[in-house]
């Protein structure tokens, strides 16, 4: 077992299993992720009793970062797993601080037809140690620290929830990696149970909705999921994390030309969205090897913006970040991979 995959809770429960008061886990925790320590012999105050257990249960084993793309305003990381599998983290450097986008899983099931990083099909599960390490690794070799995580590289978050869960615990804990739940945003294309489940979970962050439709028969064509999830059972469960959490949702939507950018789509998309707190980002379509779509113009997505506008729909336009070293949305395993 890989000790940066273990929570706090997991933590005083090991303790508590080796005949150790589970206080102990604050030096820990202390050790790993504020001294960062390499070794758990170099863990100050934990005693050595509890340093052979750990020796004896545990890894401190992190992956290696076998590439580093960058641009003006993004860095991507390709990440080498123990098993020959590679994931990859983009690094954003944002005016409120540095955000991280993580990817869940190696591949992805979803088979969204316009995302270059569904083109894969899920090879497996990301271990939450292995979501913990794209963050530490990279804030160790920057140097910096992450203010925000966003959970949307590759792969549904959600159809890998329960590691998805340790992780987050992980990444709020005040003594772990310690980023406040509004810093830290979870995407998922609609599985509706387990968005009922995150609503209800006491470190969930804020939630992302991939919506990219704004009726059930264009959803059904550019994203499988919504066969089993339709639109009218994810906006209930928007309403129900709405009213359980007091916080808004972000829908993303990605602008396709001539197929989800048209002016009676804005009206109809602003009908669907009605008075919810929601907020929608327009997501202008990054280039990939996906040749049967392409970018909405600007002069689209601006009417498309505005139409949403006057129905006083809370509406922003993304800022088009590392497009140029495909590490954009959509565009992940774009370049190293078939």
């Amino acid at each position: 077992m890989n000790i940066y995959g273990y929570t706090f809770a997991h933590l005083k429960q090991f303790l508590v299993e080796n005949g150790e008061k589970p206080a102990k886990a604050l030096f820990i925790a202390r050790g790993l992720y504020k001294q960062k320590v390499t070794s758990f012999n170099d863990m100050k105050d934990v005693k050595n009793s509890i340093k052979n257990c750990m020796e004896k249960d545990f890894e401190m084993v992190l992956p290696e970062i076998i590439e580093q793309v960058e641009s003006k305003d993004s860095s991507k990381f390709l990440f080498a797993l123990s098993d020959g599998n590679i994931v990859e983290a983009v690094l954003m450097n944002q005016k409120y601080g540095n955000s991280l986008c993580i990817s869940t899983q190696v591949g992805c099931n979803m088979g969204c037809t316009f995302c270059q990083s569904g083109r894969q099909k899920k090879i497996r599960d990301l271990q939450t140690w292995e979501m913990s390490a794209q963050l530490i690794v990279i804030e160790q070799r920057l140097c910096i620290k992450i203010s925000n995580v966003v959970l949307m590289g590759i792969g549904e978050p959600f159809d890998n929830y329960s590691n998805v869960i340790d992780f987050i615990s992980i990444l709020n804990h005040p003594h772990m990696l310690n980023i406040g739940a509004r810093h830290i945003s979870a995407s998922t294309c609609g599985i509706v149970p387990r968005i009922y489940d995150y609503m209800n979970h006491t470190n969930a962050g804020l939630l992302a909705i991939s919506l990219h439709a704004p009726n059930n028969s264009l959803r059904d064509k550019l994203m499988p999921v919504n066969r089993s999830y339709p639109l009218e059972k994810v906006m209930e469960a928007i309403d129900c994390y709405i009213a359980s959490t007091n916080k808004k949702v972000m829908l993303e939507y990605v602008m396709l030309k001539d197929i989800n950018d048209s002016t009676a789509q804005a009206q109809e998309l602003a009908k669907l969205i009605g008075n919810r707190n929601c907020h929608v980002n327009l997501i202008p379509y990054n280039q990939t090897q996906n040749l049967g779509f392409s970018k909405s113009s600007f002069e689209q997505i601006m009417a498309f913006y505005d139409i949403l506008k006057k129905n006083k729909i809370k509406v922003t336009m993304r800022r088009e970040i590392g497009a140029s070293v495909n590490a954009a949305c959509g565009q992940l395993r774009a370049d190293y991979t078939s």
